[in-house]
């Protein structure tokens, strides 16, 4: 078990003048087998009122409206989690669990990926769980991290065809070949230590357990990473959303910092 301290600041400043805005933020720790979150604490400049709740998949939210004119728009979240108190997370609801069996959105595979996922001989691995380590590091070795190659609208097969990505890329790609391979997956959006900005990786559900496994460092999920909330892609768990009247252009700046405390 390790006791992670985490300061999340997201600032967006706009060229004209927000009269309202509607936010949804998602960035407040899960609590499960895995960790446990503690201290949590929020700050929104301009102030307003907010409500804590939970999305479909069982997300932390904060929502709320702004109704004060502004041309600046930021929330500050800090807290601790104590993670690794288990090496999975518990099955919330199996209805909902079936979801991450079949491909969607930007997680879906084209030939290349198909292509790929032929030639990694997974018949002669026996569990889900070996399978699912034995392709992480193989697709560890054969795809290359590379920042500013891709965005937010990257699907897998986009990103897998030009050979590099960012960790959503690693996550959508991780999962087409896990639903390839008939292992439910999931994207889950998080924080891990010594990054400086948000982080995704998967969890794969074995006999009843989700198992996280970081593909952009080829690691199994333990000690480092903090959980913030699970989708099918990365659109179900993005951590900040908002509809606003007026704004014009805007500019958006995120720091992250998480330590061992």
């Amino acid at each position: 078990m390790t006791k992670l301290h985490f300061d999340y600041y997201m600032r967006i400043d706009y060229s004209e003048e927000v009269a309202t805005c509607n936010y949804t933020i998602k960035c407040i720790p899960m609590q499960n087998l895995r960790q446990i979150p503690t201290d949590i604490k929020i700050e929104l400049s301009p102030p307003s009122k907010y409500c804590l709740g939970k999305d479909g998949l069982k997300n932390n939210q904060i929502y709320g409206r702004n109704e004060l004119p502004h041309k600046m728009f930021y929330y500050h979240i800090t807290g601790n989690a104590e993670v690794g108190l288990c090496s999975y997370d518990e099955v919330e609801n199996s209805d909902i669990s079936m979801v991450f069996k079949h491909p969607h959105g930007l997680n879906k595979a084209g030939n290349k990926i198909t292509e790929y996922f032929n030639k990694l001989q997974l018949k002669d691995i026996d569990s889900d769980y070996d399978k699912a380590v034995y392709v992480m590091n193989r697709f560890y070795e054969d795809y290359d991290y590379q920042p500013l190659t891709t965005d937010l609208n990257t699907t897998a097969e986009e990103a897998f065809a030009q050979g590099h990505g960012v960790c959503q890329d690693f996550a959508h790609i991780f999962i087409a070949i896990m639903h390839l391979a008939n292992i439910p997956a999931r994207y889950v959006t998080g924080l891990i230590v010594g990054e400086g900005q948000s982080h995704a990786w998967v969890e794969i559900l074995v006999d009843g357990k989700w198992y996280g496994l970081d593909p952009t460092n080829n690691k199994k999920v333990l000690n480092e990473h903090i959980k913030l909330g699970v989708g099918r892609d990365a659109r179900d768990c993005m951590i900040n959303r908002g509809i606003m009247h007026g704004g014009g252009l805007h500019t958006q700046t995120v720091k992250v910092n998480v330590e061992e405390i």
